[in-house]
């Protein structure tokens, strides 16, 4: 069916998010097709940064390549890459799929709450602005 898949990978439940999709993408790729794993680390404010020591942002960074290495490994027959943007997360996620030619993006969501009416979440922007299919998991 898609022989480029990039999946939102989100990491702040231990990775199970991301594990489910990759089972759901396995069953959506192309024989000889590539899932790409994009997490996405918010841009922290200038202000807040120069309080944050650079230790610290390294580390951060180092923790993501640690987990998502340990959920591609797992990905048993999947040739699977991953990428790390740091900035706004829709504009990140549409970016790394426009670069790996995705013609699939699998992004979770969650049940909307007041401020996403306001400013909408991640999974909507991309949804809205997607050149390509969006496959939207809960």
């Amino acid at each position: 069916m898609y022989r480029s898949i990039v999946i939102a990978a989100a990491l702040f439940n231990e990775g199970a998010t991301t594990r489910a999709a990759l089972k759901k993408a396995q069953k959506l790729l192309d024989t000889g097709g590539k899932v790409t794993l994009v997490h996405v680390i918010d841009e922290v404010p200038g202000y807040v940064a120069a309080a944050i020591p650079k230790e610290h942002m390294t580390a951060r960074r180092s923790e993501v390549e640690d987990q998502l290495a340990a959920i591609a490994a797992e990905a048993d027959g999947l040739d699977v890459s991953t990428i790390i943007r740091e900035g706004q997360p829709s504009a990140s996620i549409l970016g790394a799929a426009q670069e790996a030619g995705a013609d699939l993006i699998m992004i979770a969501s969650h049940k909307p709450g007041l401020s996403d009416y306001f400013i909408g979440s991640t999974a909507a922007r991309i949804v809205r602005h997607a050149p390509v299919s969006v496959l939207v998991t809960r």
